[in-house]
């Protein structure tokens, strides 16, 4: 009996042993968080486990202690834990260089805006004199701008100075010159505005890049640079993916060098800009896709802006009996260019924002989709929609790409431009999620502010940041707080063919994660407004945070 005891303690050492040096190696174990993990079920956790940049498990703190070792430990002190958001609509490349250029957004009048210009001027007297941001709709007169005071305060330097939106800009009669633009240029898609026979520098949708195109490009050093600005500030907000819409492939390259280096760490779906170069090389190529970067999609202009009265109405807009708008290429060219992508299998992603732009766009789209697909097209904006064209997106599994924000800042002035029963089909997330069950959501920056928050409160409450309206703006259209949530994540990775690897926070998914002291599930639209971003983290490394 007693000579039994001795090999019975042995293996009991040895079991022990054995468990202790059972557990799975891992690179970092954050504790002690409240994860909301955004899985088919909204289901929460605790605690996760990360390897190689992915999430390898998520559970309790207990279980996962249990289970797990790292070298590295995260103590979330009770902090929300969500996967990093996703930005389905953005100009991540413009953005960056913006930041280089006078911001001349929040100008209360033109006056006020060259007033900045000016300033601006003083710090930067080379060159170019390139701003953005100005919206005549937050004027007192509403009036667009003309350029004989910007034509005083810089009679031989060029300078041109696009609104908000990118779908108008006014430029001095140097920039003109130097164009050679005049009021006999004539163009389709685009109005260069004359008075009295003389242009006042007011450029419309394609007349904007008879001059843009001539300002010098950026060096690769400034581009880096401007990319690096980008990102911070994405970080800062929880940003780890956006949707870079319209770019260059030259830009692409670009993007994808300063990524390989380690200078560029922010994971950016991009579309390439509707131009033959494009196609070819994508065409020839074939689809780009690296951990950091995902090239499968063409971005394709419809028509213009409502606040600039380019969006493409069926009838004529209210502020303006004789103007519908206008199409930015004829509807051939749609047709033809859905044609070509759809046979090499690529992804569609067109801007539309009238009712008639939406519903030439989603006629051309029903002609190649045929019924419901898993192609992903997409309609970036879908901002006003006739009530016959809603089924559509359903019917041929068309997404809508929206930018909730959009409303909030429209809202001041869109029933002026619509009238009161159009309005209602304009900025109808709700119904327009109801069509496939599912819906991305983006900011549009620069258009808009960068920030998500400012998004997930236009979906769910419908109000701007200073709480107006009150009772929110037609708010039959609300998304619920889990609904916008999955917007800026799950749902955003599924727009882009990514939700096996992003947009919520499951085994064998990229450990991309935003932890915050605000409870988006519960706070008020005040306290998720003014939340801050404690950290944000890529694949498992912090990117931003304390």
């Amino acid at each position: 009996m007693h000579r039994n005891i001795i090999p019975l303690f042995a293996l009991l050492v040895t079991s022990l042993l054995i468990g202790c040096n059972s557990k799975t190696g891992a690179d970092l174990l954050v504790f002690n968080a409240k994860i909301y993990t955004v899985d088919s079920l909204f289901s929460t956790a605790q605690a996760m486990a990360i390897k190689d940049g992915k999430i390898i498990a998520t559970g309790t703190d207990a279980s996962i202690r249990e289970r797990f070792t790292a070298p590295d430990t995260l103590n979330a002190a009770g902090r929300f834990m969500y996967p990093g958001f996703i930005d389905a609509h953005a100009h991540f490349y413009r953005y960056g260089l913006g930041l280089q250029t006078a911001d001349l957004t929040g100008t209360q009048s033109w006056e006020a805006a060259l007033a900045k210009l000016d300033s601006f001027a003083q710090q930067n007297t080379e060159g170019w004199l390139v701003g953005r941001g100005w919206d005549q709709n937050d004027w007192p007169n509403k009036a667009f701008p003309t350029n004989e005071a910007l034509d005083k305060l810089f009679p031989t330097r060029p300078v041109l100075l696009t609104r908000v939106d990118g779908h108008a800009a006014i430029a001095n009669s140097a920039a003109l010159k130097f164009a050679n633009v005049t009021a006999a240029t004539t163009l389709t898609g685009g109005t260069v505005v004359t008075k009295n026979g003389t242009a006042t520098g007011l450029l419309i949708d394609n007349a904007v890049d008879l001059v843009a195109s001539k300002i010098p490009p950026a060096t690769p050093a400034q581009v880096a640079a401007a990319l690096d600005d980008a990102q911070k500030a994405c970080f800062a907000v929880g940003l780890t993916t956006v949707d870079d819409c319209g770019l260059d492939y030259t830009e692409i390259l670009a993007i994808d060098s300063l990524q390989k280096k380690g200078a560029l760490q922010m994971r950016i779906y991009a579309m390439l800009s509707d131009a033959p170069r494009n196609y070819d090389f994508l065409f020839n190529r074939g689809a780009i896709k690296t951990p950091l970067l995902n090239v499968r999609s063409f971005k394709v202009y419809a028509d213009g802006a409502l606040g600039s009265r380019g969006a493409c109405l069926l009838q004529p807009y209210s502020d303006q009996p004789d103007w519908t708008g206008f199409l930015l290429s004829p509807a051939s060219h749609f047709d033809s260019v859905a044609s070509a992508i759809y046979n090499k299998g690529f992804q569609m992603c067109t801007h539309a924002i009238g009712d008639s732009g939406n519903r030439v766009v989603l006629d051309i789209y029903a002609k190649y989709l045929k019924g419901t697909n898993d192609r992903r097209w997409r309609i970036e904006h879908a901002q006003v929609v006739s009530p016959l064209d809603f089924g559509k997106f359903g019917a041929y599994s068309v997404v809508p790409s929206v930018q909730p924000t959009h409303a909030t800042s429209d809202m001041y002035w869109a029933g002026e431009r619509l009238g009161r029963d159009r309005e209602k089909g304009a900025y109808a997330y709700k119904q327009l999620m109801q069509q496939n069950g599912w819906i991305p959501l983006g900011t549009d920056f620069p258009v808009e502010d960068i920030s998500p928050f400012k998004t997930f409160c236009a979906a769910v409450f419908r109000q701007d940041a200073r709480g107006w309206p009150a009772g929110g703006y037609q708010t039959e259209n609300s998304l619920t707080r889990q609904e916008a949530l999955r917007g800026m994540t799950i749902w955003a990775a599924k727009s882009n063919f990514e939700e096996g690897e992003k947009g919520s926070l499951e085994r064998g998914k990229w450990a991309d994660f935003v932890l915050m002291d605000v409870d988006l599930m519960q706070a008020s639209a005040a306290e998720i407004l003014s939340a801050q971003v404690h950290a944000t983290f890529i694949g498992g490394k912090k990117v931003h945070g304390k």
